[in-house]
């Protein structure tokens, strides 16, 4: 069995270590969790809601006016404008610790392909490329599969549902359905070499 390194060696070990973050990336960071955390709850919903009901129900005292539209139209897209920004960094936070999450799994699992470690940096010729490798091995290990006796499912032979199933492979266009298809059939094929 492969020997999982100490997550604080591991850590040690990085070439790539961040900076400490200041105190404003600290403040931005906890001020964005918390209000994009309260933007999606119920009670900023209603607020919002009332707020809407209010200024549509002011409309006749001011005679819906420009002022009265501006007013809407301005408070609205301000409130968008910087609640872009907070969700996007929220939003990066997230990628990055889902991402980390993932690599850990890659680096723990015995036989995984380390390629895929740090692939969100990768620009997207070699995401594609990458993804074309991870398909091709996923199709080899299918087809190894079905010339061992399995076709991956079991007992249920080349019948009913599998036996219509359209292709969705098309020439050298490889839709995402396609190579998902093909990725769980491979994954079937292995877990049944497993049991």
């Amino acid at each position: 069995m492969q020997e999982k390194p100490e997550p604080t060696t591991l850590a040690k070990n990085t070439a790539r270590t961040p900076p400490r973050s200041n105190a404003v990336t600290k403040f931005f960071d906890h001020f964005a969790a918390h209000v994009t955390h309260w933007a999606g709850s119920p009670i900023a919903f209603g607020t919002a809601l009332c707020a809407v009901v209010l200024w549509a129900v002011s409309g006749p005292v001011f005679g819906y006016s420009e002022t009265w539209q501006l007013v809407v139209n301005t408070g609205t897209t301000i409130i968008t404008f910087l609640m872009v920004f907070l969700i996007q960094q929220n939003q990066n936070k997230d990628s990055r610790a889902l991402h980390l999450k993932l690599d850990e799994l890659l680096l723990a699992m015995k036989g995984a392909d380390e390629q895929f470690v740090d692939a969100e940096q990768l620009d997207e010729d070699k995401l594609l490329a990458l993804a074309a490798v991870c398909t091709a091995r996923a199709r080899a290990q299918a087809r190894s599969g079905r010339r061992k006796g399995g076709n991956g499912s079991k007992g249920h032979g080349n019948t009913g549902a599998q036996a219509h199933r359209p292709k969705s492979v098309r020439g050298p266009k490889r839709t995402v359905r396609a190579s998902l298809r093909v990725r769980r059939g491979a994954l079937r094929v292995g877990k049944a070499a497993r049991d």
